[in-house]
């Protein structure tokens, strides 16, 4: 398995972990970072030996937002930035984070976040294409852009109010203001609060309960519908895709071992992974960049 710089990487019975490793440096988000998470998801996309991801931190953070030491008040002004990874599209360059969160949104896996410290900029918005968000309770978040004099980014005025409600997200936004997990919880950002030495476990145990007994394709199916459906303007756009997937799928091995399996009283062993069986056919290309 590829060696990364910017997080270690473990997996164990079926779970990928990935832990951001620059505790000195708060975890902070970098071209590398951004390079390198968009590897690890081909990465775990490829391995059917993988079921589940979990994306934490070490030390006092999770991830405290882009590395701004650097190139300081010009960490933004990518017109006196040396070139690196970007992509420039129309003479605009794309933002780096929104290419991390596009491409966990596209991930074939679900995706926990085990949020173990400070969580602002782009630790935040990262979080919010996962499927789950659970928190220790000494965790912090914060969409801190209007107080640095920038703007919301990796997609976040797309995410964050299905999220949490416009109110929420517009307050959180507007304000800059740094909140705690308590909050984080109450208003449904994140799922769960744990002690510090609990939260890992804990997100060890969810990515086991929602994959270990469910064929792979599946999931990765139903997730890639209940994600694009959120921006569908009418349930006849549900019904299109359901339809498509249900004769699809149904066809699979998959299927014949799930029925199987079921009328016999076991365990369901399906033979299907989505490295080779997942139907990228029912689902449409990305839109352009514009």
């Amino acid at each position: 398995m590829t060696d990364f710089t910017m997080f270690d990487l473990k997996v164990t019975d079926g779970v990928a972990v990935a832990t951001f490793n620059r505790p000195d440096k708060m975890n902070t988000f970098t071209p590398v970072v951004m390079r390198e998470m968009i590897q690890l998801f081909d990465i775990t996309d490829a391995d059917d030996a993988i079921r589940a991801v979990v994306i934490t931190g070490s030390g006092r953070a999770f991830c405290a937002g882009a590395e701004l030491g650097v190139a300081g008040g010009d960490t933004f002004n990518y017109a006196k930035r040396a070139a690196g990874d970007e992509i420039i599209h129309n003479g605009i360059r794309r933002d780096g984070g929104g290419r991390v969160v596009l491409r966990i949104y596209r991930s074939l896996k679900p995706v926990i976040a085990a949020v173990n410290g400070a969580a602002v900029g782009v630790g935040a918005t990262m979080q919010l294409p996962m499927d789950f968000r659970m928190a220790s309770t000494t965790a912090k978040f914060g969409f801190v852009f209007s107080r640095r004099g920038i703007t919301p980014e990796a997609c976040s005025s797309w995410f964050l109010p299905r999220l949490v409600g416009v109110p929420t997200a517009l307050d959180w936004v507007y304000s800059g203001r740094v909140f705690d997990a308590v909050e984080a919880k109450a208003t449904g950002f994140v799922q769960s609060l744990h002690e510090p030495d609990a939260l890992l476990p804990a997100a060890m145990e969810l990515a086991h309960r929602v994959t270990e007994k469910s064929s792979q394709v599946s999931i990765a199916v139903s997730r890639q519908m209940i994600w694009r459906m959120m921006g569908a303007e009418h349930p006849m756009e549900a019904h299109k895709i359901d339809s498509r997937a249900l004769q699809s799928r149904g066809q699979s091995a998959d299927v014949k071992e799930g029925i199987e399996s079921f009328m016999q009283k076991r365990d369901a062993k399906f033979p299907n992974g989505v490295a080779h069986d997942f139907p990228a056919e029912l689902f449409s290309k990305e839109p352009d960049f514009e």
